[in-house]
């Protein structure tokens, strides 16, 4: 599958979530928008915080028409533990064998302690109820991110 480009249809591999069903970009056509937000890990910093905002912010997702994702190749269990543990309110897709994360072109090589290693680039994706990619956002910083997303979905 190529990747998606902004102003054409996703068609995302489907991947397990926390409610025990699988993600399917389709379920959702004309029914909501959908945000996909690409996370490196469970229970660290940065993706603690990204998952916390995103929870604060959930009813004005909602009411904007909006269902939210938090995807990273942690295990079902980790993310269960996580969602669990942080009260976020919308699911987790646990992207183990990474379809979803390099559909998305997310995996990229990185630093860590010096070494050069795979790992996720916070990313998030906004898809509208057709299913059309409207916007991407790639090299996410934490602070201020989800305040934009939320504004980018209230004006589709």
């Amino acid at each position: 599958m190529p990747a998606p480009v902004i102003g054409q249809t996703v068609e995302a591999p489907e991947a397990p979530m926390t409610s025990g069903k699988n993600f399917r970009l389709a379920d959702f056509h004309d029914k909501a928008h959908v945000v996909l937000y690409f996370y490196p890990k469970d229970n660290t910093p940065g993706c603690t915080t990204e998952g916390q905002d995103f929870r604060d912010a959930w009813a004005d997702f909602q009411a904007a028409g909006a269902a939210v994702f938090g995807i990273s190749r942690d295990s079902l269990k980790m993310h269960e533990n996580f969602r669990t543990r942080q009260d976020f309110p919308f699911e987790l897709i646990a992207d183990t064998e990474e379809n979803l994360c390099r559909y998305f072109e997310v995996i990229k090589l990185k630093n860590l302690y010096g070494r050069q290693v795979l790992g996720i680039e916070r990313s998030t994706f906004l898809i509208d109820k057709n299913g059309v990619l409207r916007q991407e956002w790639r090299k996410v910083k934490v602070k201020a991110h989800v305040a934009q997303v939320l504004q980018a979905v209230q004006a589709l």
